[in-house]
């Protein structure tokens, strides 16, 4: 599965870094503005981004166990099962719920290793989505490049990313 989840992972930034170098139009961009780093030594900048992000993936990481453990509690298993023993819907719902869930790539282990009744495609398909298209990122990409990037940019990962996955999933798992 690591390796799997590292082949596909790569692939689908390979492919999405080609696909904006031919498709990609400067002017989807919006560049963001930090003023309160303006005139700050790049040391500084660097250390109060790192500080930021580690404190906030701790929270995505009880979020991550916390969804685990409600999804075994909540929805009825024949749910599941009845979705898991559907091949390409559970790849797709797994792909829907990794981007519903907004969680870290650390915590996102712990809700595939809970989804036992899931096929490992579908389940390296969460690991492979999640990390690269969420509410989350949609939402930062929106803010930090504008509307017009996210809006072309999330949908082709979206697509790129559950296409990428479970190719390599139905060849290595």
């Amino acid at each position: 599965m690591v390796l799997a989840r590292a082949a596909a992972s790569l692939v689908v930034a390979v492919v999405m870094g080609w696909l904006w170098l031919r498709l990609g139009r400067a002017d989807w961009i919006r560049l963001p503005r930090r003023p309160e780093l303006d005139g700050a030594p790049r040391g500084v900048a660097f250390w109060t981004a790192v500080r930021h992000d580690v404190v906030h993936a701790g929270g995505f990481l009880v979020v991550g166990a916390l969804a685990a453990a409600s999804i075994n509690v909540l929805v009825p298993e024949r749910w599941l099962r009845a979705l898991a023993d559907e091949p390409v819907l559970s790849v797709l719902a797994l792909a829907g719920l990794a981007v519903l869930l907004s969680i870290c790539s650390e915590a996102d282990a712990f809700v595939a290793a809970s989804l036992s009744q899931f096929s490992l495609t579908s389940r390296l398909v969460f690991l492979v989505v999640g990390p690269m298209v969420d509410l989350k990122l949609i939402s930062m990409q929106a803010g930090v490049f504008g509307r017009r990037f996210a809006v072309r940019f999330a949908p082709a990962t979206f697509a790129v990313a559950v296409t990428v996955a479970a190719g390599v999933g139905a060849v290595l798992l």
